[in-house]
């Protein structure tokens, strides 16, 4: 009696098709989804297209982005910000480098990069200029931009 009752029951589950609740593994794949989006920085690098950087042939892209600080000299020798708000003065330089520095500090970033983004027929003596400007401000590492030349 309880062999046959037995044997009817595993003979209805076999019966019966197995089926998986996807819902809750594709609840998951969206949580991960929006978790990685929001923990993740997006880093947003605006480059001005009036400066034509000079070529390098031993160039490197940059692995490590973060605290970066950039200016961009135009073949003129006017110096602008990452906005496209001009800097005329070289204390206009230093302020703006300064409060990047200090914002960066306040992010947990503590070293701070000048990247330099001068135009490659900019008189030297206005390089000099904003970099002795970024070191009054407490910046002393300087990124010069520049393209990179295709190595075979």
């Amino acid at each position: 009696m309880a062999s046959d009752k037995l044997k009817s029951a595993i003979e209805s589950i076999q019966s019966e098709e197995m089926q998986m609740d996807m819902s809750s593994m594709i609840d998951l794949v969206f949580l991960l989804l929006i978790f990685f989006m929001v923990s993740s920085h997006l880093i947003i690098v605006k480059i001005d297209k009036r400066v034509t950087p000079p070529t390098a042939k031993n160039a490197q892209v940059a692995k490590d982005a973060r605290g970066r600080i950039v200016v961009n000299i135009l073949e003129d020798g006017s110096v602008w910000d990452i906005d496209q708000q001009e800097l005329p003065t070289t204390e206009a330089i230093t302020d703006y480098v300064d409060q990047l520095r200090l914002r960066n500090i306040d992010a947990g970033i503590e070293v701070s990069r000048l990247n330099l983004r001068a135009d490659k027929n900019v008189d030297t003596r206005v390089i000099k200029r904003v970099v002795q400007a970024a070191g009054e401000a407490g910046v002393s590492e300087v990124i010069f931009g520049s393209w990179v030349i295709e190595r075979d």
